[in-house]
């Protein structure tokens, strides 16, 4: 699908445009999503050099995701997206070009909708591709600093829960989310962080004060952010670690209650093994109180052993 934005007098025009079209003069951004073959082809009429594929969006190279060539400044990064209670990244890949901005992405970005509804309200002016780019990676890191905060939420209600020991299964797959969720997180922080020190090493010339401001701006919110991330990782260790000795704690107790009760029926089971032997010369045999006495007996060391457990402090 291919999308054309106007930008004018703070009201945005949209074009859906066909293979059978030209790019409208005074777009500032032209947006391809799932782009096919055909589409692919049509955009390479109007490129110099190849135009990316899905394959060359997802490379993890510095020297791939981030480059110039005839084509503009080109930027591949990596944004959040929420998957039910999961958090993923996906790549978008922006080509920064003379009259407009450039995005191919395979998949939906929340944050992508999110500008064009800014743009439709008026919410933030983007009169230049540049100043659309730093509004969308503003609004990147506003969106991480909040996922930041959705994470530390959930961990203060997980530690209340740590030691409970009907909720430990679901503490377990929640630190887990959340750990996982956090390396994304992170993950997403430092490649907005490399995307913007590119830009501000390479692109320096056609920023504006303002722009020149605004990057930054954002490179120090996210420098800000990084201690938190690293804060949430020490705390999801400290209550993953807290949980596993909980659980071990519980297990301990199990095995204790197992093990004492092992050694209290213990001497009635040797009484009642003496008895059950059934030798032609054990006098108690023919005794009219043999049995009462043999039922004494066991109940009563197994009592003398559980009542020695309690005043030693065992039980």
């Amino acid at each position: 699908m291919i999308t054309a934005y106007a930008y004018k007098d703070r009201k945005l025009t949209i074009f859906e445009l066909s293979i059978k079209d030209t790019i409208p003069p005074g777009i500032i951004w032209l947006d391809l999503y799932k782009p096919d073959e055909q589409e692919r082809e049509w955009l390479s009429n109007f490129s110099v050099e190849d135009v990316p594929d899905e394959e060359d969006i997802n490379e993890i190279e510095a020297s791939a995701r981030f480059y110039q060539n005839n084509d503009g400044l080109h930027i591949n990064s990596l944004f959040p997206q929420r998957a039910g209670q999961d958090v993923k990244g996906v790549n978008v890949s922006f080509n920064l070009r003379q009259n407009y901005l450039l995005t191919l992405r395979d998949e939906d970005v929340g944050l992508i909708r999110l500008l064009r509804n800014y743009l439709r309200l008026g919410k933030i002016e983007a009169s230049t591709p540049v100043a659309l780019l730093l509004e969308l990676f503003n609004l990147k890191v506003d969106y991480l600093s909040d996922l930041i905060e959705d994470v530390y939420t959930v961990l203060e209600n997980v530690s209340e829960e740590v030691f409970k020991n009907e909720e430990l299964d679901n503490v377990f797959k929640l630190i887990t989310r959340q750990e996982d969720s956090n390396g994304k997180i992170r993950l997403s922080l430092l490649d907005t962080q490399r995307s913007l020190r590119f830009m501000q090493k390479y692109y320096r010339g056609q920023l504006s004060d303002e722009e020149f401001k605004d990057l930054r701006e954002m490179l120090s919110d996210i420098e800000s952010l990084m201690p938190h991330s690293q804060f949430i990782f020490d705390k999801l260790n400290f209550l993953l670690d807290a949980a596993m000795g909980f659980s071990g704690l519980q297990q301990n107790k199990i095995i204790k209650i197992f093990s004492v009760a092992a050694v209290v029926f213990l001497p009635p089971t040797v009484i009642a093994s003496a008895y059950g032997m059934n030798f032609v010369n054990m006098p108690e045999l023919d005794w009219r109180f043999g049995y009462p006495m043999a039922i004494a007996m066991m109940f009563g060391s197994a009592a003398g052993t559980y009542f020695f457990f309690k005043r030693k402090n065992w039980l």
